[in-house]
């Protein structure tokens, strides 16, 4: 019988990244597993360079110039609240390889990423209830376009997020 490959031990990874497309939950869900755990919580989001967000707002995606230093600043955040708190969960987009590189290179050390996948359908209805929200509905097919799966080398797991919070959360957590 061929050997397996061993489940990778999460427990010792101090930066987790809860990703996905706009409209998936990052935030909803990575605030709750932050609580669950204890640790502390950061929002991409709120780190963005006034002209990225005003950007968005204007329904022009970002290129890839425009996210660079605004996802060197999201790993420097990490890697120093792990460092005073220890661990820090994040919700951060994180759609591409390139992206999740950056994150990893800019924090020197493993990263954790956790997917939250679904339908389009599904994530297009939780994005109209998101009303104010920088990131308009027109924006979300160059998500799901920009959206690269997981290599084989990289950390991370994907969750379905057409289950309740709990449920989500209760799976993420049990894995970490």
């Amino acid at each position: 019988m061929p050997e397996q490959a061993p489940t990778p031990d999460f427990k010792d990874i101090r930066l987790i990244v809860v990703m996905g497309v706009s409209g998936a939950g990052k935030t909803t869900i990575a605030e709750a597993l932050a609580e669950r755990l204890g640790l502390p919580f950061i929002d991409a989001d709120n780190l963005h360079p006034r002209a990225n967000v005003e950007k968005m707002r204007g329904g022009t995606p970002l290129d890839d110039a425009d996210r660079w230093p605004w996802l060197e600043i999201v790993a420097d955040a990490m890697r120093n609240t792990a460092d005073t708190r220890g661990r820090v969960v994040c919700a951060c987009s994180a759609l591409r390889r390139l992206y999740r590189d950056c994150l990893r290179d800019g924090a020197g050390e493993p990263v954790l990423f956790v997917l939250l996948h679904g339908d389009r359908s599904v994530i297009a209805a939780r994005q109209a209830d998101r009303p104010g929200h920088f990131m308009p509905a027109s924006l979300l097919d160059s998500q799901f376009a920009t959206l690269e799966t997981f290599a084989p080398d990289e950390l991370g797991l994907v969750v379905d997020v057409a289950q309740s919070i709990e449920s989500i959360v209760d799976t993420i957590a049990g894995q970490i």
